[in-house]
């Protein structure tokens, strides 16, 4: 061993400590950990060092520190100690007389006692020998000798701050999947607002003229009951009889009756009844894709043909496409049925619809909706022909609260949202595009699905 006295690099101290109580073992000094320990001199023995460790005072070091003139110039294992003069042939022969200097380690773990924990066991571990056979010498701000410290105490520090840290962690986890539950729903309320002038819309519309059936048709029964009720009149006449004042009087009235009855309204009542129940049947179809898309069991897992659900989302939004005169192209393949969650799978279909349309300014516009499967997956893209989107966003549209739109217009969170809900079905979604051509939406989902719990 290289007896050289060399200079000792020392760790440089670490920055004030936060006032925080919840950080206090995490931001402990190795001044805290520090022991003193009766120095060695450099010219010291190597059998009087022998004798020192034999010592109670030194019985729990692994090493001990050589100083001269207050300063640490190297340190003596226990365990090279042993090896290299008592269980060395002729070792106490060959060095028992001479200074520990020519023995001793010249360049010792020496840190600041105002280092924190963490940079000293960063410094341990990045210079500590294999095996462990030393510890450290603890000094002050001029690099004087202040004491020894155990490495074994800062890897029981470290263990503790990792523990302290570990539950801050998982609290800090749970509350982030409680915020994102929340945005989640938050997202899906909002979007579920910006379209309820649209639904209202595609509602009345139906609704209007069920009503004015209803009225038609209520007309036309006033009517017929005047008419049957007349026809009744003269039955009755001649099952009970009468004079013929009566049934003159009765046959006036049936010919009165049968001028206001249109029998052509009679015709057309069936015609009515059928319009009506189409619109009927219109407005279940808004309210159950509303009720799909707005349901909170969200983790729900069903197998389900994915057309109804591009289906339900393209009526949704149905009133912003025909507001802009957005031709809808669908390019359905023959796809088996995939086991997702539907609530789901709708918002992201909904966000990238609705997405497309607004990208879109000019009166041309279409979006086209394909599916096909590939392999053991179902492949969904969602194209528009409008804006596109620059290089420099393209790599950040996932991003949480990323929104190229003007404020109060995005909240940045659709796409993300949508990112997380196909990650969590183990699927991918990517996008292409170029500016002023379009954007393609690529969704693959996997077919026998393996959905993880959002909760």
């Amino acid at each position: 061993m290289n007896s050289a006295v060399q200079p000792v690099a020392v760790l440089p101290s670490a920055p004030v400590a936060s006032a925080n109580p919840v950080a206090a073992e995490a931001e402990l000094c190795v001044a805290a950990l520090a022991e003193w320990l009766e120095p060695l001199a450099s010219t010291t023995p190597v059998l009087a060092v022998g004798e020192r460790f034999l010592d109670a005072a030194s019985a729990a070091w692994l090493s001990l520190p050589v100083v001269d003139d207050g300063r640490p110039v190297g340190s003596v294992s226990r365990y090279e100690l042993m090896q290299r003069v008592y269980i060395k042939p002729f070792g106490r022969e060959l060095y028992g007389r001479r200074a520990i200097t020519s023995i001793m380690h010249a360049q010792p773990l020496v840190i600041a006692a105002e280092s924190a924990i963490e940079d000293a066991s960063r410094t341990i571990a990045a210079r500590i020998r294999q095996p462990i056979m030393e510890d450290f010498i603890v000094v002050d701000a001029d690099g004087r000798y202040t004491g020894m410290g155990k490495v074994l105490d800062v890897l029981a520090a470290m263990d503790r701050r990792m523990a302290a840290h570990s539950q801050e962690l998982e609290k800090a986890n749970r509350q982030l999947r409680s915020s994102q539950a929340q945005l989640v729903q938050s997202e899906k309320m909002a979007s579920l607002g910006q379209m309820v002038a649209g639904i209202a819309h595609e509602i009345n519309t139906p609704l209007g003229y069920v009503r004015n059936n209803v009225e038609m048709t209520k007309e036309a029964l006033v009517d017929m009951r005047g008419l049957i009720g007349a026809y009744q009149q003269v039955v009755d006449f001649f099952a009970d009889g009468g004079d013929e004042a009566q049934l003159a009087a009765h046959l006036q009235e049936l010919e009165a009756q049968r001028g206001r009855f249109d029998l052509a309204a009679l015709d057309d009542l069936g015609g009515l009844l059928d319009d009506s129940a189409f619109g009927i049947g219109q407005i279940s179809e808004l309210v159950g894709s509303l009720k799909d898309f707005s349901r909170l069991d969200q983790a729900q897992v069903a197998r389900v043909d994915v057309h109804q659900l591009v289906d339900g989302a393209l009526k949704i939004g149905g009133n912003l496409l025909r507001k802009k005169n957005i031709e809808v192209v669908r390019q359905f393949g023959t796809v088996p049925e995939i086991v997702c969650s539907p609530a789901q799978i709708n918002q992201v279909l909904l966000n990238l619809i609705t997405n497309a349309a607004q990208a879109i300014a000019h009166e041309q516009g279409r979006i086209s909706v394909r599916t096909h499967a590939v392999g053991q997956y179902l492949m969904i893209a969602v194209e528009d022909n409008g804006a596109g989107i620059p290089a420099e966003h393209l790599a950040r549209i996932f991003d949480p609260f990323f929104t190229t739109k003007p404020v109060g217009q995005g909240t940045g969170l659709g796409l993300s949202i949508c990112y997380q809900i196909i990650e969590q079905h183990r699927g991918r979604i990517r996008a292409v595009s170029k500016p002023g051509i379009g954007t393609r939406f690529f969704v693959a989902l996997p077919i026998r699905g393996s959905t993880q719990d959002a909760a």
